[in-house]
């Protein structure tokens, strides 16, 4: 058996070894991000990656550690892509527009697919008031949600590399509007009325809706809103009969 003292150099040779693919790595990751601006592709390939992860499997094979081996290379593969998340775009990314545009669903694709950290500003509030969204109106009004809702928003002004979901009347307030723009692009989803039903009319969480469940109802609401959804807005992504990756892609490539 070798000395201790060899093996432990041995060891910090291999870390150095390490350290200095990853740093290329890092480097590749980012000028591919590069090229991929440049030439106007898109700019996240699932298929891709799961190729790269079929490849790593049978490279790996079945070694002692392959539980820890694809965990190590799964990390790496999240760091790669907020190099290349950065190298993209060093702003939070606000998601607003009405219920059931899709906000929720867009911001968790999006903090995959960017590696970036997800806040949902409701989320925020239903954690600090410890009651569900709905309560929070019975208990107390809208104005209590909303005087609760702007605190969510000014305690996100120091967020770095975040998406943001705001939700469906948070730019009804111009203080929250100027908050989120310090730090933040604001992209605007929309939907048509119908769409909006169909998405929301089975979710008993949507106080303002709770017997106005109908495509008038809504219409008249989004039109009261409309101007200062457009006004708050970097960036307008329409959302009807569109996949989550579509969104996702339209919306990435707009901020670039």
């Amino acid at each position: 058996m070798r000395e201790l003292n060899e093996i432990k150099k041995d060891l910090n040779c291999c870390d150095q070894e390490i350290l200095d693919l990853l740093k290329q790595r890092l480097g590749y990751a980012a000028e591919i991000m590069e090229y991929k601006k440049e030439q106007g592709l898109p700019i996240f390939l699932p298929e891709e990656e799961k190729i790269r992860h079929e490849d790593l499997l049978a490279a790996i094979g079945d070694h002692a550690y392959c539980d820890e081996l694809l965990s190590i290379f799964k990390q790496i593969h999240e760091e790669s892509k907020c190099v290349q998340t950065k190298s993209l775009f060093g702003h939070n990314i606000a998601l607003i527009g009405f219920m059931g545009t899709g906000k929720s669903t867009v911001s968790k694709y999006l903090r995959n697919m960017l590696a970036m950290k997800e806040v949902d500003v409701d989320a925020m509030i239903v954690e600090d008031q410890k009651m569900p969204i709905r309560d929070i109106f019975e208990k107390y009004g809208e104005e209590y949600f909303r005087d609760c809702e702007s605190n969510a928003i000014l305690n996100l002004r120091n967020c770095r590399q975040t998406i943001i979901s705001c939700g469906g009347g948070a730019v009804m307030r111009e203080e929250n509007v100027k908050n989120l723009k310090k730090g933040s692009r604001i992209i605007l989803l929309t939907a048509r009325p119908e769409t909006i039903l169909a998405r929301v009319k089975d979710d008993g969480g949507r106080p303002i809706l709770n017997g106005n469940m109908n495509v008038e109802f809504i219409k008249e609401l989004m039109a009261k809103r409309k101007d200062f959804y457009e006004k708050a807005a970097d960036i307008i992504v329409e959302t009807d009969h569109k996949s989550v990756q579509q969104i996702c892609e339209e919306l990435v490539v707009s901020l670039m």
